[in-house]
């Protein structure tokens, strides 16, 4: 099995901290998101905390992440949702999740799946990217390509297979320059930019 050590790599401690990560790391690294995310739990270490929150003070401490402003707006709208509707707790139910403001599919399944071990599968870049070049569905769409992967597995491996193909995504199929060379999957791949072996002929 390839990556078995598959973890989510946004740096969190709850479902609060992980659904605000997840917020910012739209259009952003991991890595950057864990540079910003110390100072705003800091700041603001709860829902309730965020809820009161002056939105261009939230802006100041997530600038780097890009697009600050409407992530501004998100994480205090988000926050405020969630302590006038759900008592100051993250809701678990994706029908829930979705009505938080930045929170789509995507995050709420990664919510999901990472803290409550509960099926998900989050499409992001790299997910619709592997799953079409991998064959295994040739859909755009990223609520499509979800259920089209969900039919192939049990859902308790929805999550860790979201995450396999996050790291192998980063790792070596990179979107402009696949490692094709390098890669496990290669033979099975129908994208792969490596000749297959030639058959020798028998006389």
């Amino acid at each position: 099995m390839l990556y078995p050590e598959a973890v989510c790599e946004l740096t969190h401690s709850n479902a609060y901290e992980l659904l605000a990560a997840t917020i910012l790391s739209a259009q952003c690294t991991d890595a950057r998101v864990n540079m910003v995310t110390p100072s705003l739990f800091a700041r603001f270490p709860t829902p309730h905390d965020l809820a009161e929150a002056d939105v261009a003070e939230v802006e100041r401490i997530v600038r780097s992440t890009g697009f600050y402003a409407s992530k501004a707006r998100n994480l205090v709208g988000m926050a405020r949702r969630v302590v006038d509707h759900y008592g100051g707790e993250i809701p678990v139910e994706l029908e829930d999740l979705v009505t938080l403001p930045g929170v789509g599919r995507k995050t709420g399944n990664v919510l999901r799946s990472v803290v409550h071990d509960l099926p998900g599968l989050a499409v992001d870049t790299h997910v619709g990217r592997l799953s079409r070049r991998l064959g295994l569905t040739a859909e755009e769409d990223p609520v499509k390509v979800e259920r089209e992967l969900n039919a192939f597995l049990p859902p308790a491996e929805w999550g860790r297979f979201g995450l396999r193909l996050i790291l192998h995504g980063r790792r070596v199929c990179d979107a402009r320059k696949p490692r094709c060379a390098e890669c496990e999957l290669a033979d099975i791949c129908p994208s792969s930019q490596v000749a297959p072996p030639t058959k020798k002929s028998g006389k």
